[in-house]
């Protein structure tokens, strides 16, 4: 699972390939159960899709750029630009129509 963070955020939109990030924390039981569910949809996408998550404990101009005000937020990206955004758990059947939309 790749690391996004302040630092690489444009390099990763740059990369061009349609880009979901998860923004969680660690002590956040909803991300943690969107963990897996995530990881799963991560390896069905593979090379089509980046996947990765970002701690919004270590990071915070992201999460304060796109107006993150829960977690787990997922943020979907296309040619760079936010074209979705789900907020709170979800289940593996309702997340992927939002990955199939970037395709």
């Amino acid at each position: 699972m790749l690391e996004i963070t302040d630092s690489n955020f444009q390099a990763v939109l740059a990369e061009g390939k349609p880009v979901v990030i998860d923004l969680w924390a660690p002590w956040c039981g909803p991300c943690r159960m969107m963990g897996p569910v995530i990881d799963e949809l991560a390896e069905e996408y593979e090379g089509r899709i980046l996947v990765g998550k970002m701690n919004v404990d270590d990071n915070d101009e992201v999460p304060a750029q796109f107006n993150v005000m829960n977690i787990p937020t997922i943020l979907f990206f296309k040619n760079g630009q936010l074209v979705n955004r789900h907020v709170g758990a979800a289940r593996k059947a309702d997340m992927q129509p939002l990955f199939d939309a970037l395709l």
